[in-house]
């Protein structure tokens, strides 16, 4: 079936191939760009950034020479914040290691930061012609359908079938075609629900459509309830200015900005979650005032519902003035502060709201 498959796909993706701003390019740094933005993004999502990223950094040198808070700025919006850092320390270390130029073997790009086996396969065929597979979420349902797996395609057997499968299955001197051939399939065709295997070039190949089983593939495990939590932030004011602290580079929107505040705890008021929380952080007491709205967000293993206040502190105040990670700032100013969603969506409303009363 080998040579059927890859055959009957090439043909359909020749006439069919989505039209993307990375395809057709000769620049492996662009094809690199696409598929970091790619991890946990959806493309139609990417393609704004993509574009606006490759003009703000159109090579590795200039991405390797920004600022890290100039990057984190370029990426706002995406999500996923780890990947812009991974990729900027990546564009240090090929500058250094590599003379600008990307590795081009698999076994180079997967030491790269940020870069790991679904992506080492995808830029090496993609970028460098290489004889690589590529196995991403897209890609592992297509083939659990084609070939009927019934095994839960995130255990370790499941992953081992697939890419048994995707080695056994790929064409050579044709992988990079041929992987993007298969996500586009897996993005247009074979959905992860309401396949359309009426349409698909495949189908008369599909075991999962001769078994009627393809509703049913991939086999996926239980999920874990995702836990929610309540959470306050200050917005805390002085002169006409706002308080912003940046979060610690470790961790969940490392290094990004926000208004300072924390996680309520059992049988805690949200104003006394919120006094506790800013005592914790800035060593000062302030007073909570009027709500200033209630934001929601989903991340990707737990859902949050913040509740913001306007501040002020009410005695001794957190010196600033050439601090690194706390910062006063105009409504104006807010713009070159790298922020996570529900952040961002807060600064907006400040910005609007001092607009609108001017």
């Amino acid at each position: 079936m080998h040579k059927q498959i890859a055959s009957r796909l090439l043909n359909w993706y020749e006439d069919a191939a989505r039209r993307l701003p990375w395809r057709g390019v000769s620049d492996p740094y662009a094809v690199w760009v696409s598929e970091v933005m790619l991890q946990q993004t959806r493309v139609e999502t990417v393609i704004p950034f993509y574009e606006r990223w490759m003009r703000r950094f159109p090579t590795v040198q200039s991405l390797a020479e920004a600022s890290e808070q100039d990057v984190l700025l370029a990426w706002e919006g995406m999500g996923y914040y780890n990947r812009a850092r991974s990729l900027h320390k990546a564009a240090r270390q090929v500058m250094r290691d590599y003379g600008g130029k990307l590795p081009a073997s698999r076994e180079a790009l997967i030491k790269l930061p940020g870069i790991g086996e679904y992506s080492a396969g995808a830029i090496a065929s993609i970028a460098f012609g290489l004889d690589e597979t590529a196995v991403d979420g897209n890609v592992r349902r297509v083939y659990a359908r084609l070939f009927d797996v019934d095994t839960p395609i995130k255990s370790p057997e499941g992953l081992e079938r697939v890419e048994q499968i995707a080695r056994e299955q790929l064409p050579a001197g044709l992988a990079g075609d041929y992987n993007q051939a298969l996500m586009d399939l897996g993005a247009m065709i074979c959905l992860p629900r309401e396949p359309r295997c009426e349409i698909c070039p495949l189908k008369e190949l599909c075991l999962a459509r001769q078994n009627g089983t393809q509703a049913e593939r991939p086999v996926k495990s239980a999920k874990p309830e995702i836990p929610h939590w309540t959470v306050t932030a200050a917005v805390i004011w002085k002169d006409g200015k706002v308080l912003l602290a940046r979060r610690p580079l470790n961790g969940l929107l490392g290094g990004m900005w926000e208004f300072p505040g924390g996680k309520l705890e059992a049988g805690e008021s949200l104003k006394d979650c919120l006094k506790r929380e800013i005592v914790e952080e800035l060593d000062a007491p302030i007073e909570v005032g009027e709500a200033f709205g209630v934001y929601k967000h989903a991340y990707t293993h737990f859902k949050v519902t913040l509740h913001a206040f306007a501040c002020r502190f009410v005695s001794e105040e957190p010196d600033v003035d050439g601090a690194e990670f706390v910062v006063w700032a105009a409504p104006e100013e807010l713009q070159n502060y790298p922020m996570g969603k529900i952040d961002r969506d807060i600064a907006r409303r400040i910005v609007s709201e001092r607009s609108a009363a001017r």
